[in-house]
């Protein structure tokens, strides 16, 4: 009975993987291929709205002054727009940074933070309290925005049916390493293909948490006052099954690129996807049956928020199914240690962590006009297997925290920016 459950569990993990890989490969050929649907790219409007610009920030001073600069540059009106540094538990020099700049600048108005919980989710829940703004675009620190990213994203909230907008993130260190490199392959396939293919097809773009925007009054809660649970740890996916869940649209920019500075070492990168795994599914855990249940979802939409919520199940289930065929080796059936092979070469297709396939890679190279970048596809079976161990990790942590009803605890990516 033993070998015969090893044995269905098995070939329930290839066909699972074999599933992802044809939605990954439906996603690509509609980005190569099919109708693109645009953005609000074609829209002027002088009469710009208000918006406030949230930086999270926890001992940034390696990166502070280089956001700063680069929000208060912004082709924005200056009587239209508040940028909100917001110091959550700094131990650096952060604050003195945030306070040269506000003596400077009317418009930085930074808020410290020294009590209550860290994180992200509650550092922005009590700002939200204190801006009137509705229209709240987000950084994380790190990143470098282009002089018109912020009128590019607000003019989309002209449609008063947006909920969030998402734009494209690059890494900027690119020529760092070779892990650098391949973060940089996997954002492409990640967003040029994938949010694209997502946006295009009417299924699940997914707002990012930076590089875009969300309306307060579509997000706050009522009764608890606040926008984000703090025992989350992704308040971008949360945000957007919520969005989706009252019926409000996620917009997809492919054209507002956006810098960012990508994990140099693969300790940190553990670390990052790990948190990612781990608050991914504390969302599919608590929303996904209002989701499902949601009148505002079509059918296709409701699978695919499915496979998105579920997609960091897959590196528990790959380690698992790996064991499984060792145990079937060992008990003497020699047809599974055949099919090992055949087992590696369908989990080698999917590059865990940011839902970026090998071919979404390889066409997402071609569209940005640098396929020579197609020869670090080989090494893209590193990450798959490093990733694997920190993304089952984070998945089996929010099951445990969630069932045994235990906070999270909010974990920092490190800078590396030399200057």
């Amino acid at each position: 009975m033993v070998i015969l459950i090893l044995k269905i569990y098995v070939w329930f993990v290839i066909l699972l993987t074999t599933v992802y890989i044809l939605r990954q490969f439906i996603f690509s050929i509609n980005r190569l291929l099919g109708n693109q649907k645009m953005y609000y790219q074609d829209i002027f409007d002088s009469d710009l709205p208000p918006i406030s610009v949230f930086v999270p920030m926890h001992n940034e001073e390696l990166v502070a002054k280089n956001i700063l600069e680069s929000l208060i540059n912004a082709d924005y009106p200056k009587d239209k727009i508040e940028i909100i540094p917001i110091n959550d538990h700094s131990t650096d020099g952060t604050q003195k940074i945030l306070d040269k700049y506000a003596a400077k600048y009317p418009i930085i108005k930074p808020v410290e933070r020294n009590e209550g919980r860290r994180g992200k989710p509650a550092a922005m829940n009590e700002v939200l309290l204190k801006t009137k703004n509705d229209i709240i675009i987000v950084f994380d620190a790190d990143y470098t925005p282009p002089k018109g990213i912020l009128r590019d994203i607000a003019v989309a909230f002209n449609d008063p049916e947006v909920g969030s907008v998402m734009g494209r993130v690059i890494p900027e260190n690119v020529s760092s390493n070779l892990l650098t490199r391949l973060l940089d392959i996997e954002r492409s396939g990640g967003y040029q293909v994938d949010q694209q293919a997502r946006y295009n097809l009417g299924l699940v773009p997914q707002y990012g948490g930076t590089v875009g925007g969300f309306r307060k009054s579509y997000c706050m809660n009522t009764n608890s006052k606040q926008c984000f649970d703090p025992n989350i740890l992704t308040e971008d996916t949360e945000l957007t099954l919520k969005l989706f869940i009252s019926g409000k649209k996620v917009v997809y920019a492919n054209r507002l690129e956006c810098y960012e500075e990508a994990p140099e070492n693969f300790e940190v990168r553990g670390r990052q996807i790990k948190r990612w795994a781990q608050g991914h599914t504390q969302v599919l855990l608590r929303f996904i049956f209002l989701f499902l249940k949601s009148k505002n979802i079509g059918f296709l939409t409701k699978l695919d928020g499915v496979f998105l919520l579920s997609i960091y199940s897959l590196p528990p289930l790959f380690l698992g199914a790996v064991g499984a065929l060792l145990v079937l080796f060992l008990a003497g059936e020699a047809l599974y240690t055949l099919l090992l092979p055949l087992f590696f070469a369908v989990i080698a297709f999917n590059a865990f962590g940011n839902f970026s396939s090998f071919f979404q890679i390889g066409i997402a190279t071609f569209l940005d006009g640098s396929t020579y970048r197609i020869r670090l596809l080989p090494f893209m079976i590193i990450n798959v297997f490093y990733n694997a161990f920190y993304l089952s990790d984070g998945f089996i942590n929010a099951f445990a925290n969630h069932f045994l009803g235990k906070a999270s605890t909010w974990q920092k990516t490190e800078r590396f920016r030399k200057s």
